[in-house]
């Protein structure tokens, strides 16, 4: 008689952070198994190890693998190129008209953790990710994602916005050209509309084809989209499944964990507002 391995299934329920086996991550994904392994074998990858030598997939590894799929099946890429991306640094925001040098992300994330005194691991730990990919953001060699910057941004007690490096002082009105934003790698533009409001967060999410969080995140609060261009899907609590169409307008709780999703082949843009100030 056949007896289910028990070890595995312990394994994962027992680590500190929750991970995936082999196959639940390629039915995510949508590969298969050999698929997985010929990644690792290239070193696109590095899975962990339980004690009984199986594979396991953390949240944050599957938002890389996400990637990999999308620079393959999307991009076109080869190993080689995939690796190059990879390893390529999260663009700064763009300089606001004032010419300040910004900060590069990698570095403000690190003087955030040291203000807290928070060592690599535990700031990890509380953010959900591997102390080996917190160090590679911080010093540029790794790219989160949207999920990820807000949770170390909660972590570190702060939001995204910080990200922005906004003025001091107010404005109540912004040109084009004076917008804060952020760009990831994989193309995610987010533009600040809003400087020194006391309650809302206002901006400009432009979603390339086929991009998204790459994760869930919450936080408190309220949150509303209305759809400029294109298509969104957006998941609440991987219950709720929406896909919101040009002129169309949503709003959700922040509580609720929620990832987004560009299924289209044409940029998404929406104007995102968050109230209060917890992004």
């Amino acid at each position: 008689m056949n007896r289910k391995k028990p070890s595995k299934k312990a394994n994962i329920q027992t680590s500190r952070i929750e991970y995936l086996t082999v196959g639940q991550t390629a039915r995510i994904l949508g590969i298969s198994p050999s698929t997985l392994r010929l990644w690792e074998n290239v070193g696109l990858i590095n899975p962990a190890r339980s004690t009984g030598k199986y594979r396991l997939y953390s949240s944050e590894l599957l938002e890389v693998l996400k990637r990999i799929k999308y620079l393959r099946d999307v991009k076109k890429l080869s190993v080689p190129g995939i690796k190059q991306m990879l390893g390529k640094k999260l663009k700064p925001p763009i300089p606001g008209p004032n010419g300040d040098a910004q900060i590069e992300i990698g570095a403000k994330l690190r003087q955030m953790r040291q203000r807290l005194q928070l060592g690599i691991v535990e700031a990890a730990a509380q953010a959900k990710i591997s102390p080996g990919f917190l160090s590679a953001i911080e010093l540029a060699k790794a790219n989160p994602s949207v999920a990820t910057l807000q949770r170390l941004a909660a972590t570190y007690n702060t939001t995204v916005l910080e990200f922005f490096s906004i003025p001091r002082h107010a404005r109540r009105l912004i040109a084009p050209h004076q917008r804060r934003v952020l760009k990831t790698e994989s193309g995610v533009c987010i533009e600040l509309l809003s400087i020194g409001t006391k309650m809302l967060e206002c901006m400009i999410f432009r979603v390339p084809p086929k991009a998204g969080s790459d994760g869930s995140y919450s936080h408190a609060g309220e949150e509303f989209i209305y759809m400029l261009q294109g298509e969104l899907e957006i998941w609440l609590d991987e219950w709720e499944c929406h896909t919101l169409k040009s002129g169309d307008s949503f709003w959700f709780e922040s509580n609720l964990g929620h990832r987004w999703f560009n299924p289209s082949k044409q940029e998404a843009v929406l104007i995102w507002v968050n109230t209060p100030i917890t992004f």
